[in-house]
């Protein structure tokens, strides 16, 4: 009897392109589906020391939508470094001038927080309409 785990090998890995459409849908639920399919969660074959994930397309990010007060009461908020850099922006404004970072920022928190996570994000393509420039990768829609 063989008691061994397997582990998918470096070159073993393949990965496929995958739509999300996010009109009309939270961000975080977009966020969380974007994320695990990033991470490859979603196949048998999921280590979580390796980057066995696929590539991820969203679009419509500005059709997305905020449960509750979140578009009031949510701040994006990041720090130049000097004495009261601090810089706030809403959720109101961000999703009426960069939806595709809110949308970037929500995906990014949801995966792991070093050198592969950093990878995994550069495997995500964000649009806030519905034409995106990755039709020569043949992407499949997927429905969640």
């Amino acid at each position: 009897m063989n008691n061994t785990t397997y582990s998918v090998k470096g070159n073993e890995i393949e990965s496929k392109w995958y739509i999300l459409d996010a009109a009309n849908k939270p961000v975080g639920r977009v966020a969380t589906e974007a994320a695990r399919l990033l991470r490859g969660k979603h196949k048998p074959t999921y280590t979580p020391n390796l980057d066995v994930g696929d590539h991820v397309i969203i679009i419509n990010c500005s059709e997305a939508t905020f449960t509750g007060k979140k578009l009031d009461q949510k701040f994006y908020r990041r720090h130049s470094g000097y004495p009261g850099g601090l810089k706030e922006t809403s959720a109101r404004v961000m999703m009426a001038e960069k939806p595709e970072r809110a949308m970037m920022i929500a995906v990014k928190g949801m995966l792991p927080h070093n050198s592969l996570g950093r990878k995994m994000l550069k495997k995500l393509r964000v649009y806030a309409g519905s034409e995106h420039e990755n039709m020569a990768q043949k992407p499949e829609i997927w429905n969640f």
